[in-house]
């Protein structure tokens, strides 16, 4: 299954609720096995962002549903990217500087 990097900030809605934030955690939790992935990690960080998300999923298309489905209720803002295992990274340079 892919996998996920997900950045996340607070809104000023999600700070002035922010002792809700670990229900929220568990209903993003919920959210991810009901469309078929799962977070494998999750982090309250410092810095440019307040938490960081690992989560495998089974597409893009479920990923997409389960953020835009996330932030419509104004908690947080997210920024995703797509995480590539090494050794898939390696075989990809690979392939692409031999053609």
């Amino acid at each position: 299954m892919p996998t996920y990097i997900v950045l996340v900030r607070f809104t000023q809605k999600g700070m002035e609720n922010i002792k809700d934030s670990p229900n929220r955690l568990e209903a993003a939790r919920k959210l991810g096995k009901s469309l078929g992935g799962k977070i494998t990690a999750a982090y309250y960080t410092m810095g440019q962002y307040d938490m960081v998300v690992i989560l495998e999923a089974p597409s893009n298309e479920a990923v997409m549903e389960g953020l835009l489905k996330t932030g419509s209720l104004g908690n947080v803002k997210t920024e995703t990217l797509v995480a590539i295992p090494a050794a898939k990274g390696i075989e990809i340079f690979g392939i692409a500087f031999t053609t």
